[in-house]
């Protein structure tokens, strides 16, 4: 990500990674006008101005992504147990860097994401399922580019396919290490982990 901040023009795909959308995502916000790019001549390949992509974000409120073009990650985790959330935020802020805050219910991690912009949120089924599929919805609904962890210790699978379809990106089962923890950040990708 560093790299990609001393860039004057991105590719598709590196605003595609800034933005946490697919590159053809980025092709249609340019296709229909929502972000400033260009065609290269004779190609098919299209550019955006670091300009253009600071404006885009601004203009559409995307404080998460514009966290991200500054080089810090943000972590919300959100856990009933104070402890528990104030030891993985402390470790996650040692181990790589990224900024972490704690909340304590779903309503306090709502109000956390309105301020705070995470990239990433850990929440525990400690919380409660349906405050953390509401939670989830919101934030969909909302486009809040804010990739979402479930930790637990036991998932019935109707309560991971109501994850899934409220769009959490990856289920964590307790006990985890924090290297797993660690991976799922560093991959972006989208599975379930333990």
């Amino acid at each position: 990500m560093s790299n990609l901040l001393s860039k004057s023009v991105l590719t598709t795909g590196e605003v595609a990674s800034i933005c946490n959308v697919a590159a053809r995502t980025v092709s249609k916000w340019i296709d229909t006008g929502r972000l400033e790019g260009y065609r290269i001549p004779g190609s098919r390949d299209r550019r955006v101005t670091r300009d253009a992509l600071d404006r885009f974000i601004r203009d559409n409120r995307l404080p998460a992504v514009a966290s991200a073009t500054s080089g810090t990650e943000r972590v919300l985790v959100v856990d009933a147990d104070t402890a528990t959330a104030t030891t993985l935020a402390e470790t996650l802020v040692q181990e790589t860097g990224r900024e972490a805050r704690t909340a304590r219910t779903a309503f306090e991690a709502g109000v956390t994401c309105g301020r705070f912009a995470p990239n990433w949120m850990f929440v525990d089924t400690s919380v409660g399922m349906s405050e953390i599929v509401g939670l989830v919805s919101v934030l969909r609904a909302e486009g809040a580019p804010c990739r979402v962890v479930v930790m637990g210790h036991s998932f019935l699978s109707q309560d991971e396919a109501a994850l899934r379809a409220a769009g959490v990106a990856h289920v964590l089962r307790k006990p985890f290490t924090l290297r797993a923890a660690l991976e799922l950040l560093d991959r972006r990708c989208y599975a379930v982990a333990g």
